[in-house]
């Protein structure tokens, strides 16, 4: 079964397709399907995930700064210098070790939790319909879709009704297309192959059967999914951080060149000069933030699925703290979900069994995409006594977005024709109707019908009733029925369905407002019962925007109407789209929380895409976050989530600026003013690899609750401002040191080299604890993990000095308790000084 042996297999019949693929219409065996998985592999776009686990080993291997370490120990190598050769490689080794270590059982954690939304298909096995995730596809799985699946492999149809497919992703075309059974011509282009669906295209309507023949990267989709999918688009705050990159990355090497010059033209050691520019070079850049931002986005994760959040997309976390909008449907998050059929009321608005046993029939036999109305009206209908044993199913006309209609052909043991049942939404019913009563006694269907049954339609929504309506037909016996059947019918009555409002939406909203997120209605029903839930919940009904009125609206009004607009009603699928980039086109950061089939545009197009574990597979693939409950409490919680993330990545970015920035520029400073180099290079990288220790426990930080009660964004100046401010102020009392080891000790170079050791890393280790809160540090809580690690780093560095080995190995010296003690009370001063500027520093960008 090699790709040639399926050269145009579009063009063959279905006896020879199947007799091809060595299948059935049955399907395979579970033993065959396991042997072609371990033939074929499984079904997905990247290669086998052998050899996964050593990605994130690679990745630290093919740092920059990795590699400058290494080079500086092929140097140390080169010269002989053993014993720097072998301390450059194992701070190099313990470094890249415990960012390896972190990233990979982060990574390892995000993927068990993606694996919880996976896609899921409906597969024949031995004949029975099972369920099996989609990578376990292989060629000759015969597959069940129906509207809103997802098509998880390239396939050809073996039946199909009413199937229409949406492939712009593959061919570009704009409304989907029509699938029908039969070969197509042999020389027939993607989109001119009727009988096939693709992967990564989509069921918009109607229910298939299909054979599947490619898997993979062997798919249409997978053969270009390169040039497809493209680089992901860049998020806001990763724009920051690689412009922020941008900057360390030019100031490094200013620093380091201008400091290797100047050292090589004053007659300083070749070797020791190189060293220590590498050693600076790494010593200035923030070489723990890829392992910091992964394992805090991956910490995140973990807790946000604890949460009842699974995260789908990792980099958009921090988008879903930054959220200052949400749109969502009323139904499931406004509402309980829970439909009940409240009655069935007549074209004069009389209750009528006979209309609840007619939307019964319709609801038991239509094979689509299950939906919560079907399943009240069967459970209304059973709990009646009504039963589908004696009715006979002749034909399905399935529901579709244009029609909005649903209808199904049977007939009634006490009817001797058949009858079509349609029903849908009220004005789409209406449409194909001429009369209105029942089979037997009905009458013309005129303005002043249409008008009262208008108007009931209105009082029932205004109460806040979902309305269907239901209408009938008489038809002929033939094996097939289709769209052109549904007209000149029988409006026969209504379905009023009541979906109560949630006991705590109006709480949970107020709570949302708090913190800065202003929820918009975006609904397809009609404007009245949106108003109704609306206010049920406490949202402002004053704003109010109709799909009717968007169509004649220009962008720029739009952009002036959504950013007030409260409510927007009787909104078709392609208008989603429309008003989330009005959103974000005034500068909001939108979110769009949706579970359909047409949601995949707008979920696409919003910051934070947010769907629900029970959504059609189009949905859930398009979202960044799948919600475990249908909740908004749950996504509030998510909100608190994604603003610690996003505030604990913001920390380490101002203590790498503030320490890492102001020890370099001292660093460069003093190679150029004193005789010796005032540090030598594995005594900088030992003081790197220590500071960084605490700095990992920045990414299970606990968080004022200040961080969490607005939404917060990436701004560079600020980020720009702080490394400025604070890093003069490292610099000031590292200038401080120097004069205090100078002038009144008189310090010879090692003396020197161990006081600045000490006094650069105690102060590496105080502003972590002053910068990770905007609060007096004193009066905020850090992670045990931060604090118990700050305190033993705190005290390892004033006894390093002290331990024979360690002191010979990086040629420190014990400093006199005289000595110590000064370096102490800098340090106490450099905690006031900083705490003062901190207070002055958030007063100002408050």
């Amino acid at each position: 079964m090699s790709t040639e042996s399926t050269e145009a297999y579009w063009a063959w019949t279905r006896d020879e397709l199947l007799a091809r693929l060595k299948s059935s219409s049955a399907g395979l065996s579970q033993t065959e399907a396991r042997a072609r998985l371990a033939r074929f592999g499984p079904n997905t776009l990247k290669a086998g995930d052998r050899y996964a686990a050593w990605r994130p080993l690679v990745r630290q291997l093919r740092s920059p700064l990795i590699l400058i370490l290494v080079f500086a120990s092929a140097i140390a190598l080169a010269v002989h210098d053993w014993t720097d050769a072998v301390i450059i490689l194992l701070i190099m080794t313990a470094s890249g070790g415990l960012s390896f270590l972190q990233e990979f059982h982060a990574s390892r954690a995000i993927e068990r939790l993606r694996a919880g939304v996976a896609i899921r298909c409906d597969v024949l096995r031995d004949g029975l319909k099972t369920r099996c995730p989609a990578s376990e596809l292989v060629p000759g799985d015969v597959v069940r879709l129906a509207a809103g699946s997802l098509i998880p492999a390239d396939a050809v149809l073996l039946e199909a009704r009413d199937v229409f497919a949406a492939q712009a992703v593959l061919t570009g075309e704009t409304f989907p297309v029509e699938k029908t059974v039969g070969a197509s011509a042999p020389g027939a282009t993607l989109a001119h192959r009727h009988n096939c669906l693709f992967m990564g295209t989509s069921i918009r309507s109607g229910t298939a059967t299909a054979v599947v023949v490619h898997t993979g990267r062997t798919t249409a989709y997978g053969r270009i999914a390169d040039r497809l999918a493209g680089p992901d688009e860049e998020t806001e705050f990763e724009r920051g951080l690689r412009r922020f990159g941008l900057l360390l990355m030019r100031m490094m090497l200013l620093v380091v060149l201008v400091v290797l010059s100047v050292n090589l033209l004053l007659g300083r050691p070749t070797v020791d000069t190189l060293l220590f520019a590498m050693a600076l070079a790494v010593g200035l850049s923030p070489e723990l933030l890829p392992a910091i931002l992964t394992l805090t986005l991956a910490r995140g994760a973990q807790n946000m699925a604890r949460r009842g959040v699974i995260v789908r997309r990792l980099d958009a976390i921090e988008n879903l703290g930054s959220m200052d909008v949400l749109c969502t449907d009323k139904t499931g998050t406004l509402t309980e979900a829970r439909m009940t059929l409240e009655d069935t009321p007549d074209a004069r608005g009389v209750r009528s069994p006979a209309v609840l046993a007619a939307a019964f029939a319709n609801a038991a036999f239509q094979t689509g995409l299950g939906n919560p109305l079907d399943e009240a009206l069967v459970a209304a209908g059973e709990a009646a006594g009504l039963s589908t044993d004696r009715t006979v199913k002749l034909d399905e006309i399935p529901y579709d977005f244009l029609r909005k209609r649903l209808t199904v052909v049977v007939r009634f043991p006490d009817q001797p024709q058949p009858c079509l049942i349609t029903k849908g939404a009220l004005r789409s019913v209406l449409e194909v109707c001429s009369r209105y009563g029942d089979l037997v006694d009905n009458f013309v269907l005129d303005a002043p019908a249409r008008a009262d049954i208008e108007a009931r339609f209105a009082t029932w929504s205004a109460q806040g009733y979902r309305v269907l309506g239901l209408a009938l037909g008489g038809v002929d016996t033939r094996p097939r029925y289709d769209r052109d059947d549904e007209q000149a019918l029988i409006f026969a009555g209504f379905l009023l369905f009541r979906d109560p409002p949630r006991a705590d939406a109006g709480e949970t909203l107020a709570a949302l407002a708090t913190a800065g997120v202003a929820i918009k209605i975006i609904s397809g029903d009609n404007e009245l019962i949106c108003r109704h839930i609306a206010a049920a919940v406490g949202l402002a009904t004053t704003q109010v925007l109709t799909g009717a009125e968007l169509v004649d609206m220009r962008d720029e009004a739009l952009w002036q109407r959504a950013v007030d607009t409260t409510v927007f009603a009787e909104i078709e699928p392609n208008q989603k789209e429309r008003i989330i980039r009005a959103l974000q086109r005034t500068g909001h950061v939108v979110g769009y929380l949706g579970d359909g089939i047409n949601d995949a545009p707008a979920l696409h197009a919003a910051d934070v895409g947010l769907s629900v574990d029970g959504a059609a597979d189009v949905a859930r693939e398009s979202a960044d976050f799948v919600l475990l409950t249908h909740d908004l409490a749950v996504l509030r919680a998510g909100i608190d989530e994604g603003r610690r993330t996003f505030a604990n990545t913001i920390k380490y970015i101002f203590i790498t600026t503030s320490a890492n920035l102001g020890n370099m520029m001292s660093l460069a400073l003093a190679s150029l003013l004193l005789p010796f180099l005032p540090m030598l290079a594995t005594q900088i990288l030992l003081n790197n690899l220590l500071s960084s220790v605490p700095a990992l426990g920045i990414a299970g930080d606990s968080i004022d609750a200040e961080w969490g009660d607005r939404p917060h964004r990436w701004n560079l100046s600020m980020i720009r401002y702080f490394m400025i401010t604070f890093g003069l102020v490292s610099s000031a009392f590292d200038l401080m040191t120097f004069g205090l080891l100078l002038w009144l000790y008189h310090a010879a170079p090692s003396l020197f080299r161990t006081g600045w050791f000490v006094e650069s890393l105690l102060t590496q280790v105080s502003i972590l604890l002053i910068v990770r809160t905007r609060r007096p540090f004193y009066r905020s809580r850090p992670g045990r993990f931060l604090l118990a690690s700050c305190i033993a780093v705190f005290a390892l560095t004033l006894v390093l000095p002290y331990i024979p080995p360690v002191a010979t190995a990086f040629s420190f010296v014990g400093p006199p308790p005289h000595l110590l003690a000064a370096l102490l009370g800098i340090s106490a001063s450099y905690v006031l000084v900083s705490e003062a500027t901190k207070r002055r520093f958030f007063r100002r960008f408050d």
